[in-house]
């Protein structure tokens, strides 16, 4: 229909444009004659007036410059007078009385045509084409006394027909876009309700049934697009409800959070959910008449679908599946269709992902276990010293210290056990705020290394600053200096005597940045990823010895977390290990835990 109105429209288009090309060339052409026609009326005119009046003032010899170029200058002509032996007398765009070429060739072409009043002609020189016009000058006695020429450039005409065309093509151009515009909705007016119906058809046999068209009570066509938006209106009520049921049920099989598959009684895939498709790395187009042990290639759940198969009873189990580096637990429960007068259906199987829930149990356990483990040691010792001195090494002045001074060792690993327990449970707690204030991080490593020099000169270990920036940020001081505490201790701890501990700071425009360098036993890379767990030891026998209760990391990467910033390390085995603590220089506005 579009096709239709365009090729309408241009015919309407093209034949206004002949007719206003061929009315624009005859208006032109009129208006150039009457142009020319009056320009020359109007300078045969002046050229009489003008010869009357210098008839009148009598010799040729009287004739006042002045007044010649002023007529000159008002009527944008060259003014020439010649006397009757063709001598020049007056020219206003000469001084010098000799004939030039220009009044030369105009004299040549007049010839002995003196006497003949109010003629013109044209002449070309150097390329210009001239229009020049004579007028005889006469005595009283009617003898030719002179001869007067006024001359002038085609050129200044044509700028005059030149405006006239002007005028003519912008006026017919603004007719054009008028007729144009008007053409087009007069066009629209006639055609659009029927390419409203054809495109409402088109829609309607594709499917789209809330496609309507237009209607006008007042137009034949208005019962065509009348029928047609009741069909359609029809069609949409009878189709509604099924998509609205149909959206519902995609919704909620695409967005659940468990694996869906259901299989019909042949074996075929039937239908799956974006849960299922992620966990089994599958794509829609795998799934289209494929039976399922083609697209489940783990034994475990065929098997299962198979017991359901020769069963036809509802199947319940746990099973341990791996997903790309890592294994998942499933609760997978799949139970047969049965449809009317038992027919069977086929059979739907659910996987409930369970794994969170597993490693919440086993970090319980673990926890358990830990605690368990960290806490019999000094119970055992505090016991078994206590019993001891009890038994009667209490009368034994140096035995009664030395199991004293261990009995007390001991409880201050349960101590700082219970308090660090204490702290990262504190930490983990929802809600937990920090106490924010502006300070010179730099500064703030400077106060907590006389807390650890002792430690260090125990070890013969160097501890090196580079503050190549103050870094001042918006952090809970107590805070960072358990961080600090605990990253400097553990990096003196795990390096061998004599050895060296770097600590540098550094900023950019958003951040603080503190590196702590050692140069210790490093830690693996299979390691790494662990170590930020509570109760692991990279090296347990070494920091059990040095009182560590392994929680220092647990609480170090849970402040770091909660100023909203980062910690990464690097680490080498042998080679030592570098902890860095990336800090925003304004606190984002976020509690931790929300």
């Amino acid at each position: 229909m579009n096709k239709f109105r365009t090729k309408l429209l241009f015919a309407l288009i093209t034949l206004i444009i002949i007719v206003l090309i061929g009315l624009g060339i005859v208006l032109g052409q009129i208006f150039k004659n009457f142009y020319m026609d009056t320009f020359n009326s109007r300078i045969q005119k002046e050229s009489r007036l003008l010869a009357s009046s210098i008839q009148e003032n009598g010799s040729l010899n009287d004739i006042d410059p002045s007044m010649i170029k002023e007529l000159s200058d008002i009527l944008d002509v060259r003014i020439t007078i010649l006397d009757k032996s063709g001598s020049v007398i007056e020219d206003t765009e000469s001084v010098n009385p000799v004939l030039d070429s220009h009044q030369k060739q105009m004299i040549n072409q007049i010839g002995d045509k003196w006497d003949v009043k109010d003629k013109n002609k044209k002449l070309v020189i150097s390329g210009k084409e001239y229009r020049y016009y004579w007028y005889p000058l006469k005595k009283q006695d009617q003898s030719i006394n002179g001869l007067l020429i006024m001359s002038t450039e085609v050129d200044a005409l044509e700028k005059g027909t030149g405006q006239i065309w002007l005028v003519l093509t912008i006026s017919l151009g603004l007719a054009l876009i008028l007729i144009i515009i008007l053409g087009s909705r007069i066009t629209a007016r006639y055609t659009r309700p029927i390419e409203s119906a054809t495109n409402v058809a088109i829609e309607l046999a594709k499917g789209n049934f809330r496609a309507r068209t237009y209607e006008d009570r007042l137009d034949e066509t208005s019962m065509l697009s009348t029928s047609i938006n009741i069909l359609a209106r029809n069609l949409q009520e009878m189709v509604t409800s099924q998509e609205m049921q149909h959206d519902r049920l995609t919704t909620l099989v695409e967005n659940m959070g468990s694996a869906l598959l259901l299989i019909d009684q042949r074996g075929f895939v039937v239908l799956t959910n974006r849960t299922f498709r992620e966990f089994f790395n599958l794509k829609e187009s795998q799934l289209k008449k494929v039976r399922y042990h083609e697209v489940i290639h783990y034994q475990q759940v065929n098997k299962l679908v198979e017991e359901i198969f020769m069963t036809e009873d509802r199947v319940r189990k746990q099973i341990l599946l791996p997903h790309r580096l890592e294994r998942k637990h499933y609760e997978v429960y799949g139970a047969p269709i049965i449809g009317q007068n038992d027919e069977w259906k086929g059979i739907v199987v659910v996987f409930h992902d369970i794994t969170e829930l597993k490693n919440l149990e086993q970090m319980r356990k673990d926890f358990v276990a830990n605690v368990s483990h960290e806490l019999k040691t000094p119970i055992t010792s505090i016991k078994g010293f206590s019993e001891t001195l009890l038994d009667g090494a209490m009368n034994d002045k140096e035995t009664l210290k030395s199991f004293l001074e261990i009995i007390l060792t001991e409880s201050d690993r349960l101590q700082s056990l219970i308090q660090d327990l204490l702290e990262l449970s504190k930490i983990e707690k929802h809600g937990f705020e920090l106490s924010i204030e502006k300070q010179n991080v730099s500064d703030l490593v400077g106060e907590v290394l006389p807390i650890l020099k002792d430690k260090a000169d125990k070890k013969g270990i160097s501890i090196h600053t580079r503050f190549r920036a103050e870094g001042v940020a918006e952090i809970d001081p107590y805070r960072l200096k358990q961080v600090f505490i605990n990253l400097i201790s553990n990096a003196i701890v795990y390096t061998p005597m004599g050895g060296d501990v770097t600590i540098s700071t550094d900023e950019d425009a958003d951040q603080v940045h503190v590196s702590i360098i050692d140069n210790g036993i490093g830690i693996s890379e299979e390691e790494l990823p662990r170590i930020f767990e509570r109760f692991y030891r990279v090296d347990k026998a070494r920091s059990r010895n040095s009182g560590g209760t392994g929680l220092g990391l647990a609480i170090v990467k849970h402040i770091i977390e909660a100023h909203e910033g980062r910690i990464e390390v690097t680490s080498e085995v042998n080679k030592g290990t570098s902890f860095t603590v990336s800090l925003y220089k304004i606190f984002p506005e976020q509690t931790f835990g929300e």
